[in-house]
């Protein structure tokens, strides 16, 4: 699954694999410049994750 995940990332120009000609192969994979354009977005979800879990507990606290 997670290889299908890769794959789909690689094709959408995402993630860059560099495959080494080694034994054992060994396989890296990195952001590409345009996804690293994304993680000031990202953080900005976990921020609200985290601010809308913690409201979600402070509810279920109050409700119960």
């Amino acid at each position: 699954m997670l290889t299908l995940q890769l794959r789909e990332l690689e094709k959408e120009s995402l993630v860059k694999r560099t495959v080494y000609a080694e034994v054992p192969p060994r396989v890296v994979y990195e952001l590409t410049a345009i996804a690293r354009e994304l993680i000031p977005i990202w953080k900005q979800l976990d921020e609200w994750g985290g601010k809308h879990r913690e409201m979600m507990q402070a509810q279920e606290t109050t409700e119960a």
